[in-house]
């Protein structure tokens, strides 16, 4: 017989959009169901953000050991063990897993359900033997690596991103076959914990950013050694003994490369198989399940958040649309979804960072009616002062001064984007960052002498001289 649940939110998924989803409804009085059928934490915690940026940080800090001559500090040749850099992963896995786990979710009330969810119609889900009804649904299932129809792959072993953070071995020659942020970022680790990496991307790397921005990165990870391909197709792939060979067509001519390992990070698929979708009258499409701005699905009663619904595949986003759901779920507010100042960093040396419009975007929408302001990390003194004086930041505005957006490549980038993410979600105007006061020294200076920028013409034009020496002249 199955056992039939009666609750107030269903949620499908225990990633970081279900899990913010299910603790703040449970905590503001809600029943809740969770439902999930791997790990608890999903493609964050376990095979995503949290160990991508723990090995970045090991990396880092063997190119940083490396460089401290720079200095005047000499430490010697840079060993590394492998090993142990993926147990400080590891570690940092579960030192955050704690707060995922399902005893923490039973304790603050939800009632988890760990096995496969699948809607039985529009207003029932079933799971372990148990029917699920409830006032409303949240599919919150994530996505996965996609793997792409390159002849041979299924013949030769590789990793995607939920699986390299298992290897214990530093790959002699690893082939990333994709150079977006996750490529990217797993290519420079390896090549700083000692691989030699080769990056094959079919366009250009980096699509989605400013390409001025991205010209900083693409220098600095070829300087650094790696191997770029950009406007390449991969043709096919086989093995030879213990080395995998891959050929591409790059510029008219067919090159074959050969190495130990490949990674392959050519973009997400969003998880929606298997979940019942058409029995619950839940449009979707190859890329994801079709939402409107309050996130709700064609089912009024089933919203989706997150990386299923095909849209910005960003953690943070899926914790924001777990505020969307629980303000429309819980208190029948016409709460939507506004995407205008939504931040991303790729955490390489150096990080590239972006808010809302780039300039190539903000021409698109307003002309030549716009104003783009800039600043050099190699005029920023906290940068001189730590060697590190690549990149530049720049930001769009209307010509009212109107904040459209903001990219900065350099270090540190994602921590500084915060400050214009707040100013464009606020619509706040050039001249509140113009006008803070910042700390010297700091790399956060750069935002406040970019917006200056905007000023200049006008502060130092001869209509303002005039006025200076007219009042002068008054005593």
């Amino acid at each position: 017989m199955s056992k039939v649940i009666n609750t107030d939110i269903c949620v499908i998924g225990a990633g970081s959009g279900g899990l913010s989803v299910a603790a703040g409804a449970v905590q503001m009085g809600a029943d809740v169901v969770l439902i999930e059928k791997g790990k608890m934490g999903g493609d964050c915690l376990n095979t995503g953000c949290v160990p991508s940026k723990a090995l970045l940080a090991a990396a880092h800090a063997a190119e940083h050991a490396r460089n401290a001559n720079r200095f005047g500090v000499f430490a010697g040749p840079v060993e590394i063990d492998f090993s142990k850099t993926m147990d400080h992963v590891h570690s940092v896995i579960a030192g955050i897993a704690p707060h995922d786990l399902v005893e923490r979710f039973e304790k603050l009330g939800c009632t988890v359900i760990q096995a496969e969810a699948k809607f039985a119609g529009p207003n029932e889900v079933k799971a372990d033997g148990n029917i699920i009804r409830a006032k409303r649904f949240v599919v919150a299932t994530g996505s996965r690596a996609a793997v792409p129809p390159i002849p041979g792959l299924e013949n030769v072993g590789y990793f995607t991103n939920e699986t390299i953070f298992e290897n214990r071995t530093c790959p002699d020659h690893l082939i990333v076959i994709g150079g977006g942020p996750i490529g990217l970022e797993m290519a420079q680790a390896h090549q700083q914990l000692g691989a030699k990496v080769t990056v094959i991307e079919m366009m250009s790397i980096l699509p989605k950013d400013d390409p001025d921005m991205v010209t900083v990165v693409r220098d600095h990870i070829k300087e650094s050694g790696i191997t770029l391909y950009e406007q390449a197709k991969t043709k096919e792939v086989h093995r030879l003994g213990d080395q995998l060979r891959v050929v591409i067509e790059h510029n008219n001519i067919e090159i074959t490369i050969e190495g130990s390992h490949l990674l392959l990070a050519t973009g997400r698929k969003p998880n929606i198989e298997d979940l019942g979708l058409n029995e619950a009258g839940i449009e979707h499409h190859r890329g994801g399940i079709t939402i409107d701005a309050r996130l709700r699905t064609s089912n009024k009663k089933v919203f989706a958040i997150g990386d299923v619904t095909g849209g910005l595949q960003f953690t943070h986003m899926a914790g924001y649309d777990a505020g969307i759901v629980i303000r429309n779920a819980l208190f029948r507010l016409p709460a939507k979804v506004n995407y205008s100042a939504v931040p991303w960093v790729t955490y390489t040396n150096p990080e590239l960072a972006q808010v809302g419009m780039t300039e190539a975007t903000a021409r698109k929408q307003y002309g030549d009616d716009i104003r783009v302001l800039t600043w050099d990390y190699a005029e920023n003194d906290r940068a001189r002062a730590e060697a590190d004086t690549k990149g530049f930041i720049k930001v769009v505005t209307t010509r009212k001064g109107r904040i459209l957006g903001a990219g900065i490549v350099g270090r540190q980038a994602g921590e500084l984007i915060g400050v214009w993410t707040l100013a464009i979600s606020k619509k706040m105007k050039i001249g509140a960052i113009a006008g803070m006061i910042a700390p010297y020294p700091t790399l956060g200076e750069i935002s406040k002498r970019a917006a200056g920028q905007w000023y200049t013409p006008s502060l130092f034009s001869e209509k303002t001289r005039k006025i200076v020496r007219f009042l002068l002249k008054l005593g």
